[in-house]
């Protein structure tokens, strides 16, 4: 984004240039690249703790930000690269690109109010089930290695108060 206002105040960016000359196809090309790459360490990651945090619903969590990414991200360049080629028609007072920013921010409202919904589903906590069986279980085992007895505030090992 730095780079676009950059090369747009010395006049080498126009945004609806999408010629090989142009800087605008080659800062949206280089923008998916590293979106792209950037979702593969994040992939790594998830491979790896996916096993340890099933009992924290981490797959459905994992999959709406990716979900989220690309819907932002992919969306909102196809729409440009169609504005751009005038196949999204201008309306008299609004270009093309002008309504196709227009179709993008309305679409984006109404998408990020389903996922709003989504992610009420799946980030919020029952109060009934606030630990899973499967969570409460490894946890149990972690506790029965050292046993401690609680005494008007103090804890001790062997069970005898502390003064």
């Amino acid at each position: 984004m730095f780079l676009s206002i950059v090369l747009w105040t010395n006049g080498i960016y126009t945004p609806y240039n999408l010629s090989p000359k142009g800087a605008a196809i080659w800062i949206s090309c280089f923008v998916g690249v590293i979106t792209i790459i950037a979702l593969w360490p994040v992939g790594i990651m998830f491979q790896q703790v996916r096993t340890l945090l099933i009992c924290k619903k981490i797959i459905p969590k994992f999959a709406l930000y990716q979900f989220i990414l690309i819907l932002n991200h992919l969306q909102a360049a196809i729409i440009n690269i169609l504005a751009m080629q005038r196949v999204i028609p201008c309306a008299p007072p609004l270009s093309s690109s002008a309504r196709g920013a227009y179709t993008i921010q309305q679409l984006l409202i109404m998408e990020m109010f389903l996922i709003t919904l989504i992610s009420r589903v799946v980030y919020r906590r029952r109060c009934d089930d606030l630990e899973p069986l499967e969570c409460m279980a490894e946890e149990a085992g972690d506790n029965k290695q050292t046993p401690r007895i609680i005494m008007n505030s103090a804890i001790s090992k062997d069970g005898l108060p502390r003064v």
